[in-house]
């Protein structure tokens, strides 16, 4: 492995981080509060990024093992020097929920233990939502586009932190693609600005709503999160956006080369549309009796479904209150998340998708065993290493899933908030159910659990492996410096 270049990696990533913390702290300033907080955060931060970046390492490769511990160990920093502005500022007084707060907030997962939101610094609440746009599309490959002279195999990195089953690159270089990538992250995020300030929303609010919709993180600058504002406009628009950023980027490029056909024959993409209108649709019947008429009931149910099943977490309504079938509807989503490709976490569509494929192929290779039945995407068979790497993260997403429900299960909480916690924050979906509702919040999870939430947060964020991978003792074997 070679250290030299994976910490001089991680000084790029924390220098990166500093820079991003100039624009709540200009926010500060605008809104003339104290600014010690980020100046303190700001220099610890950019002080430690400098160290590392001044290794001169011998070689300038990026192998498959670096770019796991850069990825892997990336985000556990960025959480760390990200939660230095709550914890200095004392908003969030307790360094393991700073921390919490923080892994959060990058991993885009939106569950917190605020329990009062609209009494703090615009500052800080902006760092709080940045973390989730900076993170949306990820932390490493935001450093690939601004500076990829990070190294000359920088594929390695973007593959262990994008998510699906099969990341690739748009175009030959990866620091191209890394730039593609967020050109239309950031125009689609400005659309989304400025039609929310239109829709009726203070410039500020537009802003931190934006950034929580386009990383589908979630957190917000009010308590009653989007449902503060009761404007049908602004749920309109955010329930848009969030299928936009639930969907493959990917997608996007090839509408921009004049490709418009491709997102119709793209099967995940038509399976993701059909898992939001099939739970649209069953939530709605099912919440009739609950609300005035068909149009609300079709205008939270489309809300929520959009904001789970993309796992961004936005609530306009206290779904705990929602029938049983619908509850178990959104939990259900909270494993299947966005697609590949998307800021959304989860699963991914995709990966479920091959699943069904698979069981149908099993199926099939019963009824007629010699026949051979390949497992097939947009019509051209996936390579049995893909298919294979698909049942391994089914089974380990799942005993992850299971081992944290055991761990979190010593707190002596209800079943559904134990449950839906860890369901929540290893999808990166933020709000579940019980005492993790739309109403409620994480603060009174022990130290214990919210560590563990927050593995479960990186965990999820990078899709098992990455993170896996640093506690497998022959992986740091062989070190070449």
């Amino acid at each position: 492995m070679n250290y030299r270049i994976v910490l001089k990696s991680l000084g790029i990533l924390l220098i990166c981080e500093a820079v991003s913390m100039l624009f709540a702290l200009i926010v500060s300033l605008i809104y003339k509060e104290s600014i010690s907080a980020f100046l303190y955060s700001i220099g610890i931060t950019l002080f430690a990024g400098l160290i590392m970046f001044k290794i001169k390492p011998l070689s300038q490769s990026i192998y498959a093992r670096d770019g796991f511990v850069i990825v892997g160990l990336g985000w556990v920093m960025v959480s760390f020097f990200g939660c230095l502005p709550f914890y200095i500022s004392g908003t969030i007084p307790v360094l393991i929920n700073s921390f919490f707060e923080s892994v959060s907030g990058f991993t885009t997962t939106g569950a917190s233990i605020l329990t009062e939101i609209e009494s703090l610094p615009k500052g800080i609440l902006f760092w709080r939502s940045f973390t989730h746009w900076v993170g949306g599309m990820g932390v490493l490959m935001l450093a690939l586009a601004i500076l990829p002279s990070v190294g000359a195999r920088t594929l390695h990195i973007m593959r262990a932190e994008s998510p699906g089953p099969n990341p690739g690159k748009l175009v030959p270089r990866i620091s191209q693609t890394a730039k593609i990538l967020y050109s239309i992250y950031f125009s689609i995020t400005v659309i989304e600005i400025i039609l929310l300030f239109i829709a009726g929303l203070p410039l500020y609010d537009s802003f931190i709503h934006a950034f929580g919709t386009a990383g589908t993180g979630g957190f917000s600058n009010r308590n009653l999160s989007v449902g503060a504002y009761g404007n049908i406009y602004v749920e309109i628009i955010i329930t848009v956006f969030m299928l936009i950023f639930g969907a493959n980027f990917a997608l996007y490029f090839q509408i921009l080369k004049g490709n418009s056909k491709s997102i119709l024959k793209n099967e995940e993409f038509r399976f993701y549309l059909g898992v939001v209108f099939f739970s649209i649709a069953i939530v709605t019947i099912n919440l009739t009796g609950l609300f005035d008429s068909i149009g609300q009931s079709l205008r939270y149910s489309s809300f929520q479904v959009a904001s789970i099943l993309t796992t961004t977490g936005y609530t306009t309504a206290d779904f705990n209150q929602w029938p049983i079938l619908s509850k178990m509807l959104l939990l259900l989503l909270m494993f299947v998340g966005g697609c590949a490709g998307s800021t959304g976490g989860a699963m991914k569509n995709i990966r479920i998708l091959m699943l069904f494929k698979i069981i149908k192929t099993e199926i099939m290779k019963l009824v007629h065993p010699k026949a051979v039945h390949p497992v097939k995407i947009d019509g051209k068979a996936v390579d049995r290493g893909t298919v294979n790497g698909v049942k391994v993260f089914f089974i380990t997403y799942i005993f992850i899933f299971v081992a944290s429900i055991l761990i979190i299960s010593l707190d002596g909480k209800d079943i559904a908030t134990t449950i839906s916690s860890v369901a929540a924050t290893i999808g990166n979906i933020g709000p579940g159910l019980g005492e993790v509702g739309a109403t409620g919040n994480y603060f009174h999870m022990s130290v214990l659990s919210k560590l563990v939430l927050s593995f479960c947060m990186i965990v999820g964020r990078l899709e098992v492996f990455p993170i896996l991978l640093l506690f497998v003792p022959a992986f740091w074997k062989k070190v070449n410096i």
